[in-house]
């Protein structure tokens, strides 16, 4: 049976063949888990295989653990695989799965990743929004707009986000419109994310919602400042 100091042994010689025999279901489950990050951390090319193996583990934590070292090693070959995780039975993995397309980054997760907005659990949505940012396709704003009408305010705060990285006409109209939210946070989020647009044609939306603001919130004001001078900035350069 493999222990704790034997997985860092393993870590700290980069033994990969160990490391991928220990995700084995003989192993106790914390070990199975434990390998699978160390995997990812190390970012052992070797393990593609053995990782999309153990998707399907019983204990959740080992799917989580596999989903979250694919996506740090970042090879394409697990796009399919994670794709399929984001069915899974528990929240923490489609999350997990979520961030892991994010960041490899490949167009073959956008529509799966659209589809996944539909989840009902508010964590792996928040996910799913900020991979669909990550992911930069513009087949994601009109969903991601739909999103801003939805109560909970970290979720609109995530999705203001996410489309001032993808930062087309239709985002940088939705994001005008939420300088007027309702909460200050996603008000901030979406000056940030016009910032990060940087178009010149938005300072006078900044401007009028900083004569707007009275006040209210200084947090909102030194953002829209910012956005502004951040924009004439760039300009000038």
């Amino acid at each position: 049976m493999v222990s704790k100091d034997d997985l860092e042994r393993m870590r700290d010689e980069k033994d990969i063949e160990s490391l991928i025999k220990a995700l084995n279901i003989d192993e106790d489950k914390r070990v199975r888990e434990k390998a699978a990050y160390i995997l990812g951390d190390i970012k052992a090319n070797d393990a593609i295989e053995p990782l999309i193996g153990i998707l399907n583990d019983d204990y959740w934590p080992v799917r989580k653990a596999a989903t979250l070292s694919l996506g740090r090693i970042g090879d394409k070959n697990a796009v399919d695989p994670l794709i399929a995780v984001l069915k899974d039975e528990h929240w923490h993995v489609r999350e997990t799965a979520a961030l892991a397309l994010g960041a490899i980054g490949d167009k073959r997760a956008v529509e799966p990743i659209i589809e996944a907005l539909k989840d009902g659990c508010l964590n792996v949505k928040c996910e799913v929004v900020d991979a669909l940012g990550d992911l930069g396709d513009e087949r994601a704003v009109e969903p991601l707009k739909d999103i801003l009408s939805e109560n909970d305010y970290l979720l609109r705060a995530c999705t203001v986000t996410s489309l001032g990285k993808i930062g087309n006409n239709v985002a940088i109209k939705s994001l005008v419109n939420s300088l007027n939210d309702e909460n200050y946070l996603v008000r901030v989020n979406a000056a940030n994310a016009l910032s990060t647009i940087g178009d010149e044609s938005i300072i006078p939306y900044l401007n009028s919602a900083l004569e707007n603001s009275k006040g209210e919130s200084q947090e909102f004001e030194n953002a829209l400042r910012e956005a502004i001078n951040e924009i004439k900035s760039r300009e000038k350069s």
